[in-house]
C-alpha cells in the first residue's frame, strides 16, 4: 500500500488503524455480516431505523473506500463511489416514500 499523501489522509489512516486491525482479526464473515444486517435493516425495517442503518452502511463503505483509495484504480474507485451514492439515494427514497 502506498504512503498516504495528505496530512488529513495520514491522520484518518492512523486513527483507523485500531479498527481495521480489529476487523482483520475478527472472523472472516464479520464485515460481510455487518454489511448484510445494515442493508437488510435499511430495506425492511421501519423508515426511521432503516434510514439510520443505510446511512451507517454508507459511512462504513465510504470509510473503507477512503482507506483503500490509493491502492485501487479508476474502475474500482468508481464502483465504490457508486455504491455509496446508491445507498444514500435509497435512504432518501425511503424518507420520501413515507
Amino acid at each position: 500500500m502506498s504512503t498516504p499523501s495528505s496530512p488529513l489522509r495520514q491522520r484518518i489512516t492512523k486513527a483507523s488503524y485500531p479498527y481495521v486491525a480489529k476487523l482483520h482479526a475478527a472472523p472472516k464473515l464479520t464485515l460481510p455480516g455487518i454489511t448484510l444486517v445494515l442493508a437488510l435493516a435499511g430495506a425492511f425495517a421501519p423508515v426511521t431505523i432503516g434510514v439510520v442503518a443505510l446511512v451507517l452502511l454508507a459511512l462504513l463503505l465510504g470509510w473503507l473506500a477512503f482507506l483503500s483509495w490509493p491502492a485501487v484504480t479508476t474502475g474500482p474507485r468508481f464502483i465504490r463511489v457508486f455504491a455509496v451514492v446508491l445507498i444514500l439515494l435509497f435512504a432518501v427514497s425511503r424518507i420520501a416514500g413515507r
